[in-house]
């Protein structure tokens, strides 16, 4: 099912509602900072024990979750269990369509070792009404990206040090 447009709110609901752990990274980590760059999905970090990863597959099935892949608009159907989660390795990376957008996962993101590194940093942020959601810190963002080394991460990257800039200079 192809997602019906950007809904980041629902998506963090859902998680929230199913009572999973996870850091939030990537640019909506960012945007919560006060970045002003744009984003169209979401990227998390979840807690990889068993009960958080059925709590985390339990929220996907909800959000109607398929795998995203370039040539299947509506992506692509998996076992979206707790299994698949536990058997993934480390560093993977899925991307999945859902009915509120686009949601990334991963374990352990470039220059991390994931959800306990991240978590040392994290801040919680209301993201909306009531919505409370765990945060990777701004140099923990910048980090991920400086190390992940894509062209839009090398973009952002000057952009979120004068953030982080501005921000230390206001504290």
């Amino acid at each position: 099912m192809a997602s019906a447009g950007f809904d980041p709110e629902r998506l963090l609901s859902a998680l929230s509602e199913a009572e999973v752990r996870y850091i939030l990274i990537g640019g909506m980590a960012a945007v919560l900072h006060g970045d002003v760059g744009v984003t169209v999905d979401i990227d998390v970090v979840p807690e990889r024990t068993p009960e958080n990863l059925g709590r985390l597959a339990e929220a996907l099935r909800r959000l109607g979750a398929r795998i995203r892949t370039e040539g299947e608009p509506e992506g692509l159907s998996f076992d979206c269990s707790a299994d698949f989660f536990r058997n993934l390795p480390p560093e993977a990376i899925v991307n999945m369509t859902t009915e509120a957008g686009d949601l990334d996962i991963t374990f352990c993101p470039s220059g991390t070792t994931g959800f306990d590194d991240l978590r040392r940093d994290a801040i919680d942020i209301e993201a909306a009404d009531r919505l409370h959601v765990l945060v990777a810190s701004l140099e923990d963002v910048i980090r991920s990206k400086e190390a992940a080394g894509r062209d839009k991460d090398r973009v952002a990257v000057p952009r979120l040090r004068r953030l982080l800039d501005r921000i230390q200079g206001e504290g």
